[in-house]
């Protein structure tokens, strides 16, 4: 992973998008991270990654709640 500074993200913001599209890029500010700048792909998949592992935590608490799929999704609609 490659680190640039604040003021060269800006700067070069370009470079950064482009390097990005090979792999993560962090981001320091005052010599702390201020984050990391990662191609729309890896994101998608990170989003996806999260998304399945939590649902999958979801259903294992509903299974040992004693739960039917139904009941736990009544529970976690968003309904008023």
């Amino acid at each position: 992973m490659i680190t640039m500074t604040a003021n060269d993200a800006k700067t070069r913001f370009g470079e950064l998008l482009d390097q990005a599209q090979r792999e993560p890029v962090r981001v320091m500010r005052h010599n702390r991270l201020a984050g990391v700048v990662v191609s729309g792909k890896d994101y998608e998949a990170m989003r996806a990654f999260y998304a399945n592992r939590l649902q999958h935590t979801l259903d294992k608490a509903a299974a040992d709640a004693g739960l039917s799929e139904k009941e736990a999704a009544k529970l976690l609609a968003d309904e008023s």
